[in-house]
């Protein structure tokens, strides 16, 4: 049996003595991720949150983590809601339920419409008001479903398919896990300052071949981010630049995170090819949640592409979980 604090902020089961009856002691149990404050220790369970006091614990021990389950459209709109306010638009307006965004081509997440329920139109109204929306703003139309939702099975029905010429690719996955299993101490090689410097600009601005070290891939320089690019990765929220270096002072990694409400959002993971298998990744990722916890935030959310498998492996080594998946729909040529 373990103790309190040996537990806390982990998932645990806590015996706790509820009253007595004929004479004798009652007991009840609470499951779910434990936190202990002074004389409290608090249970956050799938039907809530009980609160304990401490006086009361006749018994505590971890376990693992719950079984995954199919995630409620409500938990997808929600998180979507979270991620795109994460990485903020330029133009973002309401179509009903629908968000479309644009931020001048500048990555498909901000340059969009997020079907996110119902568009309050007809849906051949709002595929045109997408249209419409996307030629206002100089960008290809898209529509972005929650795969294997309502709105992924109708809109492909009136034609859209996938967008396969995407970069990135059309469909992504998204990943969450509570913050109390990924933080970590921050190691005086990474910093979390609030606005990024200019070695931060110069690795996330290498695109992709930085992030997938494709072959031609020489380590950082000058770069100088254009204003759609501040916008989308300076969002209004609580914002860190984490940034690692070598002993010689050199940038070799970095991650962009965001805390919206009380999750914390991760993108532009990025540690070049010779810095690589030496757990920078998973340092980076780990100092994020530390400074997110620190800030309040109890969950992590991230979208990686869906063909990216050295990333999704690295995030399911280090406690994610897929919570959905996405897909970005065009139409037909």
């Amino acid at each position: 049996m373990h103790g309190l604090e040996d537990v806390d902020g982990r998932r645990a089961s806590v015996r706790y003595r509820i009253g007595d009856r004929h004479g004798r002691p009652l007991y009840t149990d609470a499951v779910g991720e434990l936190t202990v404050d002074g004389d409290t220790v608090t249970v956050d369970t799938r039907r809530g949150t009980v609160r304990i006091a401490r006086a009361t614990v006749v018994a505590v021990r971890a376990v693992p983590p719950a079984p995954p389950r199919r995630a409620s459209w409500a938990a997808v709109v929600h998180i979507e809601e979270l991620c795109a306010d994460a990485w903020p638009a330029l133009v973002d307006t309401r179509l009903g339920a629908w968000r479309m965004r644009a931020a001048g081509g500048y990555t498909a997440r901000a340059n969009g419409t997020l079907a996110l329920g119902d568009p309050g139109v007809a849906l051949p109204v709002a595929l045109d008001a997408v249209r419409t929306f996307a030629a206002a703003n100089t960008i290809p139309p898209r529509v972005t479903v929650a795969a294997g939702s309502r709105w992924d099975t109708a809109v492909s029905r009136e034609g859209w398919v996938l967008d396969v010429d995407h970069a990135a690719g059309p469909e992504a996955v998204v990943l969450v896990s509570g913050l109390a299993d990924l933080a970590r101490p921050v190691p005086p090689s990474i910093t979390l300052p609030e606005e990024p410097d200019p070695d931060w600009w110069s690795l996330g601005l290498r695109g992709p071949a930085a992030r997938s070290g494709a072959p031609g891939w020489d380590g950082p320089s000058p770069a100088v981010p254009t204003a759609v690019q501040r916008h989308v990765l300076r969002p209004p929220a609580r914002t860190a630049f984490a940034l690692a270096r070598d002993p010689s002072g050199t940038a070799v990694g970095q991650v962009r995170a965001t805390i919206v409400e009380d999750h914390l959002h991760l993108s532009w993971l990025t540690v070049v090819p010779a810095a690589r298998r030496a757990g920078l990744a998973t340092a980076l990722v780990a100092s994020a949640a530390t400074w997110a916890r620190g800030l309040g935030a109890r969950f992590g959310v991230l979208q990686v592409a869906e063909h990216n498998g050295p990333a999704r492996a690295l995030y399911a080594r280090t406690g994610w979980t897929e919570h959905h998946r996405y897909r970005h729909l065009v139409p037909p040529r």
